[in-house]
C-alpha cells in the first residue's frame, strides 16, 4: 500500500513536488512511512492564489451539497483503506481509527445538508419611525479563502470539521496539517478533488507551523484562521492574525463529576475511555474525576480494576485499547509532570511508568490545582481522582480551571443537572455521559482557554460566512 501514498502537496487542483522533504514517522514501530514534500512560503502564495482564483463561490447549493456528499460516500467505500492509513500515521488503535472514518463521513453528510440551508431574512424596517416605506433582508455569502490548521489526534474528521463547512458555504481552503500526521490530509485532498470539488478549492500545503503555518496567518489573502491545538500557538495566532476572523478549538482539562446517586457502573465504563482512549490525546478527554465521598470507594474498585484490564499493544489489533503517544518526547514530558506531581503529595494508584512513547494508563490520587497534572492539558493516558461531600462545591473545582471546553456530571438529580447547566463555565454541560461525548452536527467549542468560536457544520457555516443587509426604499 506504501506506494500508493500521496506525498506531493496539492496546489490548485495539481500534486505539486517541492525541493525538501520531511519523514512521518509510525509511532509503534518507529519506522519510516515515507518522506513528505515540505512547502516554503513560495508555495504557500501560490496555494492562496490557486483559492482565490477557485469557482467555489460561484457554485450554486445545489452543486456544494452534490460534492460533499460524493466525498462522504467515496470515504465509506474506502474506509478500511483510511483507518488503517490512520493507524499507521497516528497509532490510533483500529478500533477508535474506524470510529474517525465513520465521523468524517457524518461529518461530510451534515456539511452537505447545510450547503442547502444557507439563507437569511427579513427585516421589519419599518418598526423603526426612521425606516417607513423601506424593506430589508439579510443573506450569508462566502468570507473568501480560509487557513485551516489541523493537530496530530483526529487527522481527518478535525480536518473534515474546517473543510466540509468552508466548501458548503462556498469558500476555498488552505489547509496545514500536521507535520507527523499529513498523509491522511492529503489522500482526503484526493478524494474531494474526484468528488468534483474545483481546482484550487482544497489546497494542501504541508511544513512546519514556523514557516508554513505563520505564512497563511499572515498571509492578506486569507480572510479567516481555523485552528485546532494549543493554547499556547493558539494566543500567537490571535495575535498575529489581524482583522482576521480566527476560530480557534484549544486545549481542555475536562471534568466529570460523579454524584451519588449516579449510574455508577455506566460511569465506570465511560470514564475508562474517556480519560485512555488513544492514550488521552484527545482535546475532551477526562482528565480529572471528582467522586462524591460517598462512592468514591466503590467507584475506584470497579475503575482501578477496569484500567488494569485495558489491553496495550498493537494498534492494528482490533482489541487493543493502549496504543504509544505520538512520540518519545511527548511520554517524557508526562513522567516528568507526574514526577513533580509525586514529589509533592500525589500518591500513584496505578500505572505511573514509561517505556518509550509508551506511558501506562495512570491513576494519581492526593493531587491539587498548584500541580501540572491537574490545572493543565495533560494530553497524555492519565487521570487525577478528587473527592467531595458538596455538590456546589465540585461545580466550583470543576470551574478552577484556565480552560473551559466541556464538562461531564453523572447524577439523577434533574435539579442538580441544570444547576450544573448553568454554573460550569465551558461550551458544552454532559448529563449522564462523559465530557468526551460528542456527535458531529453539534456545537462544539469552548470559552476561557479552549478558545474562541464553535464548530458542527451548521455552526461553522456561520463562522465562515459575512451576513450582508440589502435595505430597499420602496
Amino acid at each position: 500500500m506504501q506506494q500508493d501514498l500521496q506525498t506531493r502537496l496539492f496546489i490548485g487542483g495539481r500534486w505539486i513536488d517541492s525541493r525538501k522533504s520531511f519523514p512521518v514517522i509510525n509511532p509503534y514501530t518507529g519506522e519510516e512511512i515515507t518522506r513528505v514534500c515540505s512547502a516554503d512560503s513560495r508555495d504557500v502564495e501560490k496555494a492562496v492564489q490557486a483559492a482565490e482564483a477557485s469557482a467555489m463561490s460561484a457554485l450554486t447549493g445545489a452543486r456544494r451539497h452534490d460534492i460533499l456528499k460524493n466525498t462522504a460516500a467515496e470515504i465509506q467505500r474506502r474506509s478500511a483503506e483510511l483507518a488503517d492509513l490512520l493507524v499507521r500515521e497516528t497509532a490510533k488503535p483500529v478500533r477508535y481509527a474506524s470510529g474517525e472514518v465513520d465521523r468524517a463521513v457524518q461529518t461530510f453528510s451534515f456539511a452537505a445538508e447545510e450547503a442547502r440551508r444557507i439563507h437569511g431574512e427579513t427585516v421589519e424596517l419599518d418598526a423603526h419611525p426612521n425606516g417607513k416605506g423601506h424593506f430589508g433582508f439579510y443573506h450569508r455569502f462566502p468570507l473568501g479563502t480560509i487557513a485551516a490548521i489541523t493537530p496530530f489526534n483526529f487527522p481527518l474528521n478535525l480536518v473534515a470539521h474546517k473543510i466540509a463547512p468552508a466548501l458548503a458555504a462556498g469558500n476555498a481552503v488552505v489547509l496545514k496539517p500536521a507535520s507527523s500526521t499529513p498523509l491522511i490530509s492529503l489522500a482526503l485532498a484526493g478524494i474531494l478533488a474526484d468528488a468534483g470539488a474545483p481546482e484550487g478549492a482544497v489546497n494542501v500545503v504541508c511544513g512546519s507551523g514556523g514557516e508554513v503555518g505563520n505564512a497563511l496567518v499572515g498571509h492578506s489573502g486569507i480572510k479567516m484562521v481555523t485552528f485546532t491545538g494549543s493554547l499556547e500557538v493558539g494566543r500567537r495566532i490571535r495575535g498575529n492574525a489581524g482583522m482576521k476572523r480566527v476560530t480557534l478549538e484549544l486545549g481542555s482539562n475536562s471534568a466529570l463529576i460523579v454524584e451519588d446517586d449516579a449510574r455508577l457502573k455506566e460511569a465506570v465504563s465511560k470514564s475508562l475511555v474517556g480519560a485512555f482512549a488513544f492514550s488521552g490525546q484527545v482535546c475532551i478527554s477526562v482528565q480529572r474525576i471528582l467522586l462524591n465521598q460517598k462512592l468514591a470507594d466503590r467507584f475506584l474498585e470497579l475503575f482501578l480494576s477496569g484500567v488494569a484490564s485495558l489491553k496495550r499493544g498493537d494498534p492494528m489489533d482490533p482489541a487493543v485499547e493502549i496504543g504509544p503517544m505520538i512520540t518519545e518526547d511527548e511520554a517524557c514530558r508526562v513522567e516528568s509532570w507526574v514526577g513533580q506531581a509525586v514529589a509533592a503529595g500525589a500518591r500513584i494508584l496505578a500505572g505511573g511508568s514509561r517505556e518509550g512513547n509508551f506511558y501506562e494508563p495512570t491513576v494519581l490520587d492526593q493531587v491539587y490545582y498548584g500541580m501540572n497534572v491537574y490545572s493543565r492539558e495533560v494530553f497524555a493516558p492519565l487521570v487525577c481522582i478528587e473527592r467531595y461531600t458538596d455538590f456546589e462545591d465540585a461545580l466550583a473545582r470543576a470551574n478552577h480551571s484556565d480552560y473551559g471546553l466541556q464538562a461531564g456530571i453523572y447524577t439523577e438529580s434533574i435539579e442538580k443537572a441544570m444547576l450544573a447547566f448553568r454554573r460550569l463555565q465551558v461550551g458544552g454541560v454532559i448529563i449522564n455521559d462523559f465530557p468526551t461525548f460528542r456527535v458531529d452536527q453539534m456545537p462544539y467549542g469552548g470559552v476561557k482557554g479552549s478558545g474562541t468560536g464553535r464548530e458542527g457544520p451548521r455552526f461553522a457555516v456561520e463562522e465562515m460566512t459575512e451576513l450582508k443587509l440589502c435595505a430597499m426604499n420602496l
